[in-house]
């Protein structure tokens, strides 16, 4: 088969890897890819969000399957593109439709989606610039701290954490009536806070049957000890410590179940990932958020551990025949860890050259914010490499990548010390 994977981060690099590994993949090309997919697959200059584009290339190569990476696409309709076009509609797209992306580009579609299915999730209510006020009153029903999410696709920075009441209510104007996050925050929701540990879960769904992937922790905030900005992710864990089986079961039979089963009583057509953020709070798990593709930087230690050949995987989904393959997880701990620019994720400079990939050994290293200038490898994002081990068990898997990161440098280079540390 000839594949197009959509797509320029740690994740895609980490899907190419895993597709790469299937005797089915003849040729993979990466739109517009990394520097780390230019060295094992055929990146092409195409944004992933330029259907035409698409189109011409897709019947040009003779393309067999599309895999979309981030959710950009998804929210703009690429799967739709392809069915209702003749000469696409034969072609398989990896990811859902329209509507169902609507679980990611609309966080008020999704708490209606979990509420209507009885899907544990946390009370909340929405506004907008000409419910402000009212907004300002719900947040004093509310015990601190206070939850405002952007309705819209903010690239994973449109939550607000806030303790003061009253910087609550500033920031919620900022957001409705100053147009914070632009048109993302043009709606937003307010959720009640959810005191416990997060984990994600990820789901491959044909939109009738599903497998449940291992599951990751992530690491979101810039500083140790999870302190300081949000970020896409300094790190992640799978599997993770304390989710026993008494707890994945809950997981199962009240998330992922009614999900998938809502998902098909409303008609929604939805191929690929589901990605569910859950908190366990007092060992039950309520959900956070979907996103409709897979984490970054969870897919890079999710794929790896995938055994199962994800081509096959990929072609039970189109077909809707997932339930007639199964999926084999390797039993080791997989870790990643971030490399990042200095000053992410705020202001940060680009352009310089990255050395000691080659020198790794017994560790994988995903590229992220990457590309190829005059035969060099140089930065050219916040997030740069993604270095990750397998150990039996999380610290050891941890050790090695630490132990492999001393080997890269780059100018201003930073990452956590501390990934795993609430583990233990």
């Amino acid at each position: 088969m000839t594949i197009l994977l959509l797509g320029s981060g740690g994740r895609e690099h980490a899907l190419a890897h895993k597709l790469l590994q299937s005797p089915k993949c003849q040729h993979l090309f990466v739109a517009p890819g990394n520097a780390g997919t230019a060295a094992i697959a055929t990146n092409v200059s195409m944004s992933p969000i330029d259907f035409e584009s698409i189109k011409t290339f897709v019947i040009k190569e003779s393309i067999d399957m599309v895999v979309v990476g981030p959710e950009d696409p998804l929210v703009h309709g690429i799967y739709d593109f392809f069915k209702n076009d003749a000469a696409l509609n034969h072609i398989p797209v990896i990811g859902p439709s329209k509507v169902g992306a609507q679980l990611e580009g609309s966080k008020e579609f999704a708490k209606e989606f979990l509420i209507k299915h009885q899907i544990p999730t946390a009370a909340y209510d929405s506004f907008t610039s000409e419910t402000v006020e009212k907004g300002c009153r719900f947040l004093e029903t509310l015990q601190p701290p206070y939850v405002l999410k952007a309705d819209g696709l903010a690239a994973g920075k449109g939550v607000l954490i806030l303790n003061d009441l009253e910087e609550a209510k500033t920031e919620l104007r900022n957001m409705l009536v100053h147009a914070k996050f632009g048109t993302a925050s043009s709606k937003v929701v307010i959720e009640e806070f959810l005191d416990g540990i997060e984990l994600s879960c990820f789901v491959l769904t044909d939109g009738k049957n599903y497998k449940v992937l291992p599951t990751a922790k992530d690491y979101k905030r810039i500083g140790e000890g999870d302190t300081g900005l949000n970020t896409g992710g300094m790190g992640a864990v799978s599997p993770v410590p304390f989710a026993d089986e008494i707890l994945l079961e809950k997981i199962e039979t009240r998330v992922v179940k009614p999900t998938v089963e809502g998902l098909q009583k409303e008609g929604i057509e939805y191929k690929g990932f589901v990605f569910i953020g859950l908190i366990i709070v007092k060992g039950e798990p309520m959900v956070i958020e979907y996103n409709v593709r897979m984490g970054d930087p969870e897919t890079e230690v999710v794929m790896p551990r995938i055994q199962s050949d994800l081509v096959e995987l990929f072609q039970a989904v189109a077909n809707q025949k997932l339930d007639e393959v199964t999926l084999e997880i390797d039993p080791r701990s997989a870790t990643t860890i971030m490399v990042v620019s200095g000053g992410y994720p705020e202001d940060y400079d680009k352009g310089f050259e990255i050395t000691g990939i080659e020198n790794v050994q017994d560790s994988i290293v995903f590229h992220a914010g990457t590309k190829l200038e005059n035969d060099k490898v140089v930065t050219s994002g916040g997030r740069v490499l993604a270095v990750t081990s397998f150990g039996d068990n999380f610290q050891e898997a941890i050790k090695k990548s630490y132990q492999n990161i001393d080997k890269l440098h780059f100018d201003k280079m930073y990452f956590r010390k501390d990934i795993g540390f609430d583990l233990t």
